[in-house]
């Protein structure tokens, strides 16, 4: 273990060396003499549009919800009502909300947490070590993606079912526990991110390869995780086909509670839309506080694009 301040040390020499190479080129490209057009109307106009039209769903439940279930019949509402939280009860009292919220956050934590920790390892394999068919297995993974998800439901119904983890959060966990999109992603990421040499001047200081891994390998990719993170929380979180599938109505995620809210004759779509916006609210909060992380990832991408 005497070997890891060296390796700490050639690590950092090593991002430095990067960085001053990468830097003065970076300033040059950017336009010299501070001539870099700045968006135009155009563009800011239609980044407005596109905002606009990805809020206008949320606003919508928001107004449906903020009414009465006679809101839909009077025609479209403009502006909100003040029945949001009444129609909010509503749903605390008809489905078990709070227990499948809970269930959606430890099943999105631990998915995400599994996604990006088995996705770094196998791309920074797929990137960086030599070994006997690994363009063939990493073809063979993105194929994978080319397979529909339904395809799959029977003979994984059937295994949960004689393992005794239907109606577990085992059933929804396990089956996502690393994606091929992962994969492919983390790949594609280190393989620009991360020098060869860099992990060979490691190498040559006495590290072995999974210390070449934690103190290189994932660092370096820790904008990309982050993005992975992010995007398979958000996936796992409005998952509804396979835990509708194999959870029970006592025990369900949130996007299967939220099912339950529909009766077998009569839907009150107020109440629905109330709840399907207290499903968003914590994916707002999420989007908000990992923003920032989020606009370093795609903006170091863009840079060494």
């Amino acid at each position: 273990m005497s070997s890891i301040p060296m390796i700490e040390q050639t690590a950092g020499k090593g991002a430095a060396r990067a960085a001053a190479r990468c830097g003065p080129g970076a300033r040059r490209s950017g336009g010299g003499h501070g001539g870099a057009r700045r968006p135009g109307f155009l563009t800011y106009g239609f980044l407005g549009a596109v905002l606009l039209a990805s809020l206008f769903p949320l606003y919508w439940s928001f107004l449906v919800g903020s009414h009465d279930n006679t809101v839909l019949s009077r025609g479209i509402p403009l502006l909100p009502g003040g029945n949001f939280l009444a129609n909010a009860a509503k749903v605390f009292d008809s489905i078990p909300f709070w227990k499948a919220m809970g269930n959606s956050l430890i099943v999105s934590c631990v998915t995400a947490a599994s996604v990006v920790v088995f996705s770094t390892l196998a791309g920074f394999a797929f990137a960086k070590l030599r070994f006997r068919g690994s363009k063939g297995l990493l073809v063979f993974v993105i194929a994978t993606m080319a397979v529909p998800t339904q395809l799959g439901v029977v003979p994984l119904f059937i295994v949960m079912s004689k393992l005794g983890w239907t109606g577990s959060l085992w059933a929804v966990i396990i089956p996502g526990v690393v994606t091929a999109f992962g994969v492919f992603w983390m790949t594609q990421y280190l393989r620009d991110a991360l020098p060869d040499e860099l992990i060979e001047a490691v190498r040559m200081d006495g590290a072995s390869m999974i210390q070449a891994f934690w103190y290189i390998g994932f660092p370096a990719a820790r904008p990309a995780a982050a993005m992975l993170a992010l995007f398979t929380f958000v996936a796992t979180w409005t998952n509804f086909f396979w835990p509708f599938i194999v959870l029970d109505p006592s025990n369900p995620t949130l996007p299967v509670a939220l099912q339950l809210l529909q009766a077998a004759h009569f839907v009150d779509y107020s109440v629905v839309l109330a709840g399907a916006v207290l499903a968003t609210v914590p994916l707002l909060l999420l989007f908000i506080a990992a923003g920032r992380q989020l606009v370093s990832g795609i903006m170091q991408g863009a840079v060494k694009g």
